[in-house]
């Protein structure tokens, strides 16, 4: 969040194990840092195995976006920015083919574009 980076991984499935290894990975990667996570509430992000391991570790902070406000999470903004620039429009001859596309972008979007996001938002309420 600080560098504006995205750290990618793809992966067949989405299970407490995949995320749990995706954690282990960033953990040992950032071996001096305090890590926060930003993380939706999928049940699988609060298993116990993965709380329990969490619980372990001094380094690392988990922060659960509130339900119904994904627009707090950045990731989902970048989300928007990775859609437009990558999956509207696309054509792909192979799963190979996308994973590759979207490693190469993730790779040239750090070294190009990164950068923290900017909070626009006043805090005056929102008029329908």
């Amino acid at each position: 969040m600080h560098e504006g980076t995205v750290e990618a991984r793809c992966v067949d499935n989405n299970n407490r194990h995949v995320f749990l290894a995706f954690l282990k990975s960033l953990y040992r990667a950032h071996p001096h840092k305090h890590l926060h996570v930003i993380i939706d509430n999928l049940p699988l992000h609060k298993h116990p195995d993965v709380m329990e391991w969490v619980s372990r570790r001094r380094r690392l902070t988990l922060h659960f976006t509130p339900t119904y406000a994904s627009w707090l999470n950045q990731i989902e903004i970048w989300f928007h920015i990775f859609s437009q620039d990558v999956v509207k429009g696309g054509v792909w001859r192979s799963k190979q083919e996308l994973v590759d596309q979207i490693m190469l972008y993730i790779k040239r979007y750090n070294r190009d574009r990164a950068h923290p996001f900017t909070w626009t938002y006043t805090g005056r309420v929102l008029v329908a």
